[in-house]
């Protein structure tokens, strides 16, 4: 449909929630499982537009993948390392862990490889992971020569991996794409990157690697080694709940005055953004660990913030619907890199609140925030699956809010909408 419209809730918030699983742990074990000789199971998986596209990708690339959609699991076949086909032309949509984690993973190839995505992609910068690769020894590049896809890669026997310099400012993906591969190559990796934009989600790569079977991995602020010769081992691996997705509920309580349980989520989660709920804490929400399972209890007013995101970049958006409900104004800083994501975030996020009348000042780092009523509005989304769950999650308090293509939120979270509702 062209646009769907939020209704308020009509009572008290009381509700449980199983969140999808996450996407990205899911594309990450797809790959590790790939490179794993044999067969293996990642149960409770992410079936999204997102995971779809890895899947296709490596189906492309000559790997047997069962999805199981009904029971969110996946078979693979892995290949210990090969990539079975000597050539192939792949299309990622605008999944960002599928381009540039590709773009690590066909070092292992030998033959011609393209990676391509949509108009959005096309726009999204890779240049600093392909200059990276070229000083590990790879013939690849920049199609239009202007640092974004598509990439075309020539691989060979002759890759062994080694020493370079990554740039992360701009996306942690850069580092987490040179990892995952690494251990496949005689000789590793000796990373050195210059910036990171979310360190988190580094810090998942790597507990992921490790529990795939790989050793040795060392860490010292910004350098990172991994030595080679290694391999993945197959297995059953449980893929943890989205805490990016869950975030929209466990803000819905707070804004909402209500309370909320989130299933399949721990306090000790590989993921980065699971920390959004001690920021809802700061702001003035209750949040009680269970065993497998987080409460969040809204308390009535809530304070704003003044806050570094650079850690939660995804949570910017929930953040920000919340602000104007606040008591207090909200910063947000050092996010600046949000503008090259599937959106500008930042600029779509200071149009649409502005476009409900919210008092809101956009820095080229963040956004300034000011309490204050929101009227009704048709929200544009910039197919942006985060934008559209944000701004859905107002709307349970603000009557007339309409969502432009609902649809968008496939890309990570396709029964949305359908969750959202059940809410009440």
């Amino acid at each position: 449909m062209d646009q769907i419209e939020i209704k308020p809730l009509l009572g008290p918030l009381a509700a449980t929630i199983q969140v999808p699983g996450s996407k990205s742990i899911t594309n990450r074990m797809l790959l590790m499982t790939a490179l794993a000789e044999g067969r293996s199971v990642i149960e409770s998986a992410l079936v999204s537009d997102d995971t779809r596209y890895m899947i296709a990708a490596l189906q492309h690339l000559g790997y047997s993948i069962a999805l199981d959609e009904q029971n969110s699991k996946i078979v693979m076949e892995g290949h210990g390392g090969a990539i079975p086909v000597k050539s192939a032309d792949l299309f990622v949509g605008g999944s960002g862990t599928a381009m540039r984690f590709l773009a690590g993973f066909l070092t292992l190839g030998k033959g011609n490889f393209r990676l391509d995505g949509n108009a959005r992609m096309r726009q999204r910068p890779i240049g600093d992971l392909i200059e990276a690769l070229r000083k590990l020894g790879l013939a690849t590049h920049c199609e239009a020569n202007n640092g974004c896809p598509p990439v075309v890669i020539h691989g060979s026997d002759k890759f062994e991996g080694g020493q370079t310099v990554v740039d992360a400012s701009l996306s942690s993906q850069f580092v987490s794409a040179l990892l995952i591969p690494s251990p496949i190559w005689r000789k590793g990796l000796q990373l050195k990157f210059v910036g990171s934009a979310a360190i988190p989600f580094i810090t998942m790569t790597i507990k992921l690697m490790e529990r795939a079977g790989i050793r040795g991995i060392f860490t010292d602020d910004n350098f990172i080694s991994v030595p080679g010769g290694q391999a993945y081992q197959p297995g059953c691996f449980l893929v943890e709940a989205d805490a990016s997705s869950a975030s929209y509920f466990a803000a819905a309580a707070l804004l909402c005055n209500g309370k909320v349980e989130l299933s399949n989520l721990s306090r000790d989660s590989v993921q980065g953004d699971i920390q959004f709920l001690s920021v809802l804490r700061r702001m003035g929400a209750k949040v009680n660990w269970r065993r497998h399972a987080v409460v969040v209890e809204g308390t009535g007013e809530f304070s704003g913030l003044d806050i570094d995101m650079h850690a939660m970049p995804d949570m910017v958006p929930t953040l920000a619907v919340l602000a104007p409900f606040a008591q207090t104004p909200t910063r947000i800083r050092n996010v600046q890199f949000i503008r090259h994501h599937e959106s500008d975030r930042i600029h779509a996020l200071a149009t649409e609140l502005g476009r409900l009348g919210v008092s809101v000042i956009e820095h080229e780092d963040g956004l300034e925030i000011n309490p204050g009523q929101p009227r009704p509005g048709t929200i544009e989304t910039y197919d942006d699956h985060r934008i559209a769950m944000s701004f859905a999650v107002m709307g349970l308090r603000i009557p007339g809010i309409r969502i432009k293509d609902p649809g968008c939120v496939s890309k990570t979270y396709p029964h949305f909408f359908v969750d959202l509702a059940a809410l009440g």
